[in-house]
């Protein structure tokens, strides 16, 4: 399940963002993450809800590991 988003996707993705939030830098990144999570979500076929549940399943795993 690591299927990312592409490079051009992201370029593509921060472009129109930024368009739509000009002059707002910090809203433009919360947008930005939002959108490449999301386009995360539907490349391995869950809802955004799952796929944020499932990120951070992986991420206490992961922290217990290296206890």
């Amino acid at each position: 399940m690591e299927k990312k988003v592409f490079v051009q996707e992201v370029k593509r993705i921060r472009k129109k963002i930024e368009q739509e939030f000009p002059g707002d830098p910090a809203l433009q990144e919360v947008h930005i993450a939002r959108k490449i999570i999301s386009k995360e979500a539907e490349i391995v076929g869950m809802s955004f809800g799952k796929y944020i549940r499932f990120l951070e399943l992986k991420r206490e795993k992961l922290e217990k590991q290296s206890s």
